[in-house]
């Protein structure tokens, strides 16, 4: 076996000997949103200078043995794709990482086409993983040798392929471009969220057609089928999918019969828990039209449509960054997003140092494309 499997404060004795004694770690994390309701935090692989560890959050709690390390910045956490799994340490076990090296961002930086973990530890290390648990239930128990062995590989291989990531970014001076991107992602990761909450029948495919009535019914059934995948512990998807219930809404079946007649509703869901839907849909039939709630009409969040001149000057700062990304062999989006371009056009800045007090401009991107841009901004009409 080529992990330890930590369950316990006993067996995690060994975890705790090699994490005061590794400098350096790295860290994945696996989580159950896939098919439960909820997203809890289920795994954490952990690969030290000596040994890969598989602990289990759902038979104790490591957050004490994990803190320490992992919120020290002088040790270096070595992970890919981060922002997720941040985001889980920070609610699951309140522990909120400092040392953070992303693969993924590094790769992004050296402009990397594939950025999978996958495909980098292929195209890198010639290592070629498994896809076989990919879509496994970890939240399931007893865990299967293979996928203690999957998980297991998600870390084993990341220190190598982070020196050999970060061995090209300084080569190519741009190692304070990830150091600066992995800070953002541990700030982002305990930043609370400015979000208003999301109408549900916005992410339904064809529900903007819905009349006014339809829509406020549409909401009931995803309320009903919130409250029976808590109740299960699975995933909504898993037990009725939109379109199944959008077209429910739109029939109007009268029973549970006409129900199960409807392609993709499951008929067991029909028969054990299709009246309350259906009571549900004779509640919002009985509305008058001024309780009813349409569909929104602005879902968009943040400032209204630039003004023309704005977006015209954003085109030219586009082109503007194009050039240049191509130029340093990045991703138009990883070298500046188009929404921080209109914030730019719209601010018109004069500077270098009133560029960076734009909102959520990097210091890398103000080095590496922020004289172009500015040329644009001096010389415009």
């Amino acid at each position: 076996m080529s992990y330890v499997h930590v369950r316990d404060t006993t067996e995690a004795e060994g975890l705790a000997r090699s994490l005061r004694e590794s400098p350096r770690l790295a860290l994945d994390c696996e989580a159950a949103g896939f098919h439960r309701y909820s997203d809890r935090l289920c795994l954490l692989q952990i690969t030290t200078a000596d040994d890969t560890f598989i602990v289990d959050p759902l038979a104790f709690d490591p957050s004490d043995l994990l803190r320490g390390p992992l919120e020290h910045p002088a040790v270096e956490i070595v992970m890919h794709g981060a922002d997720f799994d941040l985001r889980l340490l920070e609610r699951d076990l309140s522990i909120r990482l400092r040392g953070l090296f992303d693969t993924q961002v590094a790769a992004a930086l050296l402009g990397e086409s594939a950025l999978g973990l996958q495909a980098l530890l292929e195209s890198r290390l010639g290592v070629s993983l498994s896809k076989k648990y990919q879509r496994a239930d970890w939240a399931d128990r007893p865990l299967k040798d293979g996928m203690l062995e999957y998980a297991a590989d998600d870390t084993r291989y990341l220190v190598r392929l982070a020196d050999l990531l970060l061995e090209d970014l300084r080569a190519a001076g741009r190692e304070s471009w990830a150091r600066e991107e992995c800070v953002a992602l541990e700030e982002s990761a305990t930043a609370p969220s400015e979000d208003e909450p999301e109408d549900p029948v916005t992410r339904v495919k064809g529900a903007r057609d819905l009349s006014p009535r339809e829509v406020t019914a549409l909401r009931e059934a995803l309320e009903w089928r919130d409250e029976i995948a808590r109740d299960r512990d699975r995933a909504t998807f898993r037990v009725v999918g939109d379109q199944a219930l959008l077209e429910a809404v739109v029939r109007r079946p009268l029973d549970g019969r006409e129900l199960t007649e409807i392609k993709g509703f499951p008929k067991g869901l029909a028969r054990t828990s299709g009246e309350g839907l259906l009571r549900r849909f004779d509640d919002v039939a009985q509305l008058p039209d001024t309780a009813l709630r349409p569909y929104p009409r602005n879902t968009r969040r943040g400032p209204g449509r630039p003004s023309p001149d704005v977006e015209a000057l954003a085109e030219r700062l586009k082109d503007t960054r194009n050039r240049r990304a191509e130029l340093l062999g990045l991703d138009r989006g990883t070298l500046l997003p188009n929404a921080l371009l209109i914030a730019i056009a719209q601010a018109a800045p004069r500077d270098e140092a009133s560029l960076a007090r734009v909102d959520g401009i990097r210091r890398w991107q103000v080095e590496a494309v922020g004289p172009a841009l500015l040329e644009v901004l001096r010389n415009r009409r």
